[in-house]
């Protein structure tokens, strides 16, 4: 919730601590803690915080949500494959939302959106076991028709729509992936959906997206981390609100 609108949401803020545990696991060392990270994200004005529990456990460990889980005062958001494993553990856990994701070992990052539509009954598995333990599921998907009817079919609530591409370009390429992504915002809320977005953005691209009045949540991490080492942590999660709310506010008038 926003405090220039305490009454409702203008936009809201999924800070992502990934990359706090990435630096932490560099050296092998207790520090810097993910979980003071998300403390006080929430503090700065994070609506949400979101981890990505990788297979391979690269940067968040499986402690680091066993420890986050009953500390939170505003929600966890945690991102999984779609693998019994993660699925078992979410539904251990019980986290507020699950945001199920492809994923690759061999990735840097998350490349694209999760093909719903080719792998219908497994993702539709997964999100009625979430469901049964009271967990609302979110689909990290493209800004594609085709997967938003599956997730509208299969009864997921909520997407987020994938803006990496949008994120990696630059002029008319930029332009037209914006369209593109707008289109898809507009579609996924016809089909009664809730709509985020997230991956890639930072401090001067992510204008454009949060203009987009229909997208309830931007999830961003790493920019607010590589961000944090020049000006601190909190002073990096409060620009990033206070650039999504000015915007939004501004894209109103």
């Amino acid at each position: 919730m926003s405090f220039l609108q305490p009454s409702g949401t203008i936009i809201d803020l999924g800070v992502n601590i990934d990359h706090v545990a990435t630096l932490r696991n560099a050296r092998g060392t207790k520090y810097p803690d993910p979980i003071r990270a998300a403390l006080l994200a929430e503090q700065a004005g994070a609506d949400c915080i979101t981890l990505h529990l990788r297979e391979d456990r690269r940067h968040i460990k499986d402690a680091d949500v066993i420890a986050l889980a009953p500390r939170l005062i505003t929600r966890m958001n945690l991102e999984a494959a779609v693998t019994q494993e993660m699925i078992d553990f979410a539904c251990k856990i019980k986290p507020a939302d699950v945001c199920l994701v492809p994923e690759k070992r061999t990735e840097v990052t998350t490349e694209g959106g999760l093909d719903v539509a080719g792998n219908y009954n497994a993702v539709e598995r997964a999100v009625k076991q979430l469901q049964a333990e009271g967990i609302r599921v979110s689909l990290f998907i493209d800004a594609e028709e085709a997967q938003m009817d599956a997730t509208a079919a299969i009864g997921a609530p909520v997407i987020e729509l994938h803006t990496g591409r949008y994120a990696d370009t630059e002029g008319a390429e930029q332009a037209a992936e914006l369209e593109r992504i707008h289109r898809g915002v507009l579609y996924g809320v016809g089909k009664g959906l809730k709509v985020n977005a997230g991956h890639g953005l930072h401090y001067t691209n992510v204008q454009a997206i949060a203009a987009i009045a229909e997208i309830a949540e931007l999830n961003i991490g790493h920019a607010i981390v590589a961000h944090s080492v020049f000006v601190g942590w909190e002073n990096a999660v409060r620009e990033m609100k206070a650039i999504m709310v000015s915007t939004r506010i501004g894209a109103r008038k």
